[in-house]
């Protein structure tokens, strides 16, 4: 029997068995490991039951937290030792059971079996936590505006032992009782609903109830002065937005909140299970690292995306309204029902993405969901999983220290597209009421893809054995061909076939289960869809036999497969020259996706691809394909294309942009994008102009532009080494009252093409305790522009020796951000040599950072192959 074989046996058989229940450990002898060990989360998970946490902190002082903590929990008989873990500056009067207990080691504390019982057990300490602006568990942020103070907390994956003492992993939820003391003008928010508030001189005490069981990383508080919008409408949860106080008259509060609201009503109906938890605060928190965080009744969004400081385009509010179906989804994948492990991530994240595309293309028909879905979504999915840095869905995890670097692409994009074949695959009914079965089988407590998918499979009564091997445990994407044979100007056969979009090492092989729709299209009458399953590596399609010639074959109709779909070069010729009749928006997607996938198979000429675009881009009305469209153009342009066949195309290019800028028939957002790319792209005279001429206030779609568009121009000015660039900088500097603006300068001057900034900027960032995460991670990709990769190539190795410290210093985003930065903003071969040696110097690299490299890395030599192509042959194909 083969390896493949057994292994689908294997999963099969998971999916129709209860998880199992791990044996009972012995107890704890050795010191234990840093970080939380799966070993020990293990045992612990045998241990202990039960847990409730009672939080009591004060946050008057300005550098850090005094607190105190009692645990409660019921512990199995003769389980031997039991591990606390903490990682806090001070700990004090610890004790089990009124017994004192001391020591501390890699963030460890040890109670000795001695001190405990079976049953009922009681823990209490003191301690300290710091405050900080990064690189720590509450986070400090100061507003320059009016000199006010505003903290929150961000415990994912596994700060919470940071924070306070606790037993610090997901499938040990506890219930947790928060009090606070904050200074007397503040307002504080918890997991909990308020119960009551006590003066107390300059302090307040709040007391706030206890929560649902939820596991630690999802307890959160925010304190400071926040400018507050309670919603309680009759019959309704209670809803209460905060914001910063001098940024209160920009909140759209009412509709951010109608937006939570609606999310939350919706998906209660379609899973059938009710709002799990006693209430809803949302918190726009400034300088936060991430879009959004799920805390159990308290979900914290980033100020920046949600609070627009000019009139956003469609994909903007369009994006925002996501991020709240995100996090809201997450209250039942995620808080409800969470993850046993951080090796199953993609069980709340994916699901989070998936059910957020699902809840706008139901509440907002006219958002074309689906098609932001394509764009958004899956384009990232495949660049990452067609690259040897892919991993699989499921991803081993030995130790909680390294879950922030299984947050990704596989994770967020990934995962959600699977799980849309799923749907498909399985059909509406059985998928529905799957998900309602995991839900409700699951509740406050944690669960595994296993449950997921022997959920599914047994409302559906599928098999998905098969389904759970190729896609839950196997790395890499198919790449599906089509196969077209006619005779006779009819259709002979039609087949489609896949194999691995890559080769990767110890690849288990087989094939990925799948159904898709494959449409054929016919200039002169009505398309011809077929439904089509792969039970092996070629599908036939039925049906069609005897047909006229098709004007193009399209194998992916309603985006429900998974996997590169490449067109034969008879579809590739029509796209072509046909793109821009091509009314449905979602299939329009598609077909430009598949020209682009073309040009990244080195079978498209990139300068051929922008003439295609500059020639349709004019019947093009969608505002989400356009943006995309022009950001894919600006790529061709700025990375694909060497100088020589760059130049030669920039004047129609920057032509265009201005002309769509300028179009009175287009709507704002259209207009916008043009000029964001105009921005973006600018290097002749004409172009470079007109953009200071904004800066001067002349109109665009009849209004000056605000902040963030004239910090972008003043960006590239600086990039490009315009002669009044230092100028403008200052002027702007001195002209921009808002409270982002000391932000965006820092931004803005990382642009500068000076190598000894560079070397000032590169040294705060990681000598400065000062320097908030969110600002050094916007400052990463204009220190790294395209038209500096000579001047950015040698910061190239330092920035690759330091990826380990960020990985243990940085929150969970910065790593893949500041890898991304350095090498996708290097176009050269040297620069790829530099990469390469890296890794072969460094085989003992996580093997976490090692695949972000990696996909990095192989983006970088696809850059430099299809410049090499490119400079051969700038017209062909």
């Amino acid at each position: 029997m083969s390896h493949t074989v057994e292994r689908r046996d294997i999963i099969r058989a998971s999916l129709l068995l209860p998880a199992l229940t791990l044996p009972q450990a012995a107890p704890a002898s050795a010191p234990e490991a840093a970080g939380i060990a799966r070993t020990l989360a293990r045992r612990r998970a045998t241990q202990i039951a039960n847990l409730h946490y009672a939080l009591m902190l004060d946050v008057t002082a300005s550098d850090h937290a005094a607190g105190a903590v009692t645990i409660t929990f019921d512990r199995t008989s003769d389980s031997g030792d039991l591990v606390l873990d903490f990682r806090g500056p001070t700990l004090a009067d610890l004790s089990v059971n009124g017994q004192p207990v001391t020591g501390n080691r890699d963030g460890h504390l040890i109670l000795p079996q001695r001190h405990l019982k079976s049953g009922a057990n009681t823990i209490s300490a003191r301690f300290t936590t710091p405050i900080a602006a990064a690189d720590a568990a509450i986070i400090r942020f100061h507003d320059d505006k009016d000199q006010q103070t505003y903290l929150y907390t961000l415990l994912v994956p596994s700060d919470a032992n940071l924070l306070f003492p606790c037993f610090d992993q997901p499938d040990l939820k506890a219930r947790i009782r928060w009090q606070i003391t904050a200074p007397k003008d503040w307002t504080v928010l918890t997991n909990g609903a308020l119960e009551a508030c006590e003066p107390a001189g300059a302090a307040t005490h709040w007391h706030f109830a206890e929560t649902a069981p939820i596991s630690t990383y999802l307890a959160a508080f925010a304190a400071g002065p926040w400018a507050t919008w309670p919603s309680a409408p009759t019959g309704g949860h209670p809803i209460t937005l905060y914001a910063r106080a001098s940024r209160k008259a920009e909140v759209d509060a009412e509709t951010q909140i109608a937006t939570n609201r609606a999310a939350l009503d919706w998906l209660a109906t379609w899973f059938g299970v009710p709002f799990p938890f006693a209430k809803l605060d949302i918190l726009l928190a400034p300088a936060f690292p991430f879009g959004g965080m799920e805390h159990v009744g308290a979900v914290f969004y980033n100020e920046d995306r949600f609070v627009f400081r000019e009139p956003p385009t469609l994909p903007q509010r369009l994006g925002r309204d996501q991020t709240i179906y995100h996090e809201i989804s997450h209250q039942w994948f995620g808080d409800l029902v969470t993850m046993r492990w951080f090796d199953d991530l993609w069980l709340k994240e994916g699901f989070a993405t998936y059910m957020a595309a699902r809840v706008q293309a139901d509440l907002q028909p006219a958002s074309n969901a689906w098609t932001t879905f394509a764009l958004s979504i899956k384009t990232r999915a495949y660049r990452a999983d067609a690259s040897s840095g892919t991993q699989a869905l499921w991803q081993p995890l030995d130790n909680l220290d390294a879950a922030k670097s299984n947050y990704g692409p596989i994770v967020y994009n990934k995962a959600p597209a699977v799980i849309k074949q799923l749907a498909f695959y399985v059909g509406e009914d059985g998928f529905r009421n799957g998900l309602h079965l995991f839900l409700t089988r699951h509740a406050y407590a944690n669960a595994t893809w296993q449950d997921l998918l022997g959920a599914v499979a047994e409302a559906a009564h599928v098999d998905l054995g098969a389904f759970g091997a190729q896609y839950m445990l196997r790395a890499g994407l198919p790449r599906i061909d089509t196969h077209l044979t006619l005779k006779e100007g009819r259709i002979e056969s039609l087949r489609l076939t896949q194999r691995p979009a890559r080769a990767l090492p110890n690849d288990a092989g087989g094939t990925w289960p799948m159904k898709v729709r494959v449409r054929l299209h016919f200039d002169n009458g009505r398309d011809v869809i077929e439904t089509v399953s792969f039970g092996g590596a070629e599908a036939v399609v039925p049906g069609v036999a005897g047909l006229p010639a098709p004007a193009f074959v399209w194998a992916n109709d309603d985006d429900q497969g998974y996997g590169l779909f490449m067109p034969d070069d008879a579809t590739t010729e029509w796209i072509a020259a046909h793109l821009g009749s091509v009314t449905d928006p979602l299939l329009r997607a598609m077909l430009w996706g598949a020209l682009w996938d073309k040009v990244r198979d080195l079978a498209f000429a990139p300068a051929r691809y922008l003439s295609v675009l500059l020639d349709t881009l004019a019947r093009e009305t969608d505002e989400q394909i356009s943006r995309t469209i022009l950001a894919r153009g600006a790529t061709a342009l700025q990375l694909y294309l060497p100088g020589a066949a760059s130049a030669a195309i920039q004047p129609r290019w920057e032509a265009a942009l201005i002309a769509r800028m300028d179009d009175t028939h287009l709507g704002y957002g259209l207009r916008k994008a043009a000029l964001d790319q105009l921005i973006v792209t600018a290097r002749q005279p004409a172009a470079l102009n007109r953009l200071r001429m904004i800066l001067t206030g002349a109109p665009f779609v009849d209004a000056p532009v605000r902040q963030p568009t004239r910090w972008a121009i003043i960006r590239r000015l600086i990039a490009i080494a315009a002669p009044d660039a230092a100028v403008l900088f200052v002027a702007e500097r001195t002209r921009d009252p808002s409270s982002e603006a000391t932000r965006d300068a820092f931004v803005a001057r990382a642009a500068t093409p000076d190598a000894a900034v560079k070397a000032a900027y590169f040294a705060r960032y990681f000598d400065d305790a000062t320097l908030n995460e969110a600002w050094a991670s916007d400052s990463l990709e204009p220190f790294n522009s395209p038209e500096q990769a000579a001047l950015t190539e040698p910061f190239l190795r330092p920035a690759l020796d330091r990826l380990t410290w960020i990985r243990t210093n940085r929150r969970i985003f910065f790593l893949p951000t500041w890898i991304e930065a350095f090498i996708g903003g290097q176009t050269s071969a040297s620069a790829l040599a530099t990469v390469d040696t890296f890794l072969t110097e460094r085989q003992t690299l996580p093997i976490d950072i090692r695949r972000k490299v990696l996909t990095a890395r192989d983006e970088l030599e696809l850059t430099v192959r299809i410049r090499a192509a490119a400079h051969q042959d700038p017209t062909n194909r």
